[in-house]
């Protein structure tokens, strides 16, 4: 791994207006907290990390959470600042921030922008009120669409999320949600498969028998239907749950799934850094008095598992000359030859020995063809 590669940096804030009941991340709901106590954190942190990766440039900051809407644009602006005068930028630096649409929120846009901020994730999640409430969300569809309007005036860059195969929800339903959601003109769309998350509400619903889901074959029906709208309106697939035009890829996200280094701030962020993960205390009291929880060595066993299941998201595969730089095991070697015979002819994965994809088959089975050819 070249010391030079550029770097990604993930900076989350933690606090929710509140909490989504389908939400298995790092969120807490507080009525208050002290901006300029957190602020002067994060920047810590940021000193912190840039001492252990000099000479990397920043290719992109994400902003995730959490809802980092809430955040003061001062805040945001202070941060982005620290993190240009520690590492430098790249010229085409990407600069993303995750938002949920609420009017108070949305008026932050202008002062995102002005911060540095270039590119809006906006957690729309639904086209219809009655879905909206049934998961939990803060906004109804007109505050969602009017925050959608203010992005795209702000932003260059916007992408915005959906869930489907909601409870009750019929691909016909989801065929006409995903419609209007094409319609709005955006470059990038993630449309994520409601799954049940241990430990949140819907698991406990669920258990309760509350909470029933479509079956197997009509998810499976709604992430084919996805698919082919999304190639045929030009935002094809570019990883399980993300589609893009061509060049409006999250070149954030693409670290993440080709294994690049990133370096995570904020309470319960993740990095993977120089052969090394880090994690952050997770409570948001506990972090602002102690941020590091652990930082260990990664063996290069543990950063090939990692970098196959990461690297199988994408459509573009595995590429093995990176794999190897990336982890020191070659690609060949961390696959299983039986297993990975048996994918292939059951046409869920092709392997040329340069580069390993699943096929469009195969991406929705991911975990369990991973059980299989993994060494």
């Amino acid at each position: 791994m070249s010391q030079l590669d550029p770097l990604a940096l993930y900076v989350h804030w933690p606090f929710c207006v509140s909490k989504c009941p389908y939400c298995d991340f790092n969120s807490h709901v507080r009525e208050t907290h002290d901006e300029d106590a957190w602020r002067a954190a994060l920047i810590a942190e940021l000193d912190y990390e840039a001492e252990r990766t000099r000479g990397q440039k920043l290719s992109s900051i994400f902003f995730g959470g959490g809802t980092p809407s809430l955040m003061q644009p001062e805040t945001v602006a202070a941060i982005i600042e620290t993190a240009e005068a520690r590492w430098g930028f790249a010229d085409d630096i990407e600069i993303t921030l995750e938002a949920n649409p609420s009017s108070v929120e949305a008026a932050r846009f202008a002062g995102f922008s002005v911060a540095g901020v270039n590119r809006v994730s906006l957690g729309l999640q639904a086209l219809e009120d009655v879905a909206l409430m049934a998961l939990g969300r803060a906004h109804d569809v007109a505050t969602g669409l009017a925050a959608l309007d203010i992005a795209q005036k702000h932003f260059a860059r916007v992408s915005f999320d959906l869930i489907y195969a909601r409870e009750a929800q019929t691909a016909a339903e989801w065929q006409a949600e995903l419609t209007r959601a094409l319609s709005f003109g955006t470059d990038h769309l993630s449309l994520y498969q409601l799954t049940i998350e241990p430990g949140t509400h819907f698991a406990a619903r669920a258990r309760q028998g509350r909470l029933t889901l479509p079956d197997e074959d009509a998810a499976l029906d709604m992430f084919e239907l996805t698919r082919a709208m999304t190639a045929s309106a030009g935002l094809p697939a570019y990883e399980v749950s993300n589609h893009a035009r061509a060049g409006s890829e999250s070149r954030h996200n693409l670290t993440y799934w080709r294994y690049g280094d990133y370096a995570g701030v904020g309470p319960g962020a993740h990095g993977r850094r120089g052969a090394r993960a880090t994690l952050r205390e997770r409570l948001p009291e506990k972090w602002l008095r102690s941020p590091i929880t652990s930082e260990t060595a990664l063996d290069p066993q543990t950063r090939a598992s990692e970098a196959l299941m990461m690297g199988l998201r994408l459509t573009e595969g595995i590429d093995a000359v990176r794999f190897q730089d990336r982890t020191s095991v070659s690609l060949r070697a961390a696959l299983d030859p039986k297993g990975m015979s048996e994918v292939e002819r059951l046409g869920l994965a092709t392997w040329n020995g340069k580069t390993l994809r699943l096929t469009t088959k195969g991406q929705p089975l991911l975990n369990g063809i991973l059980a299989i050819i993994a060494a």
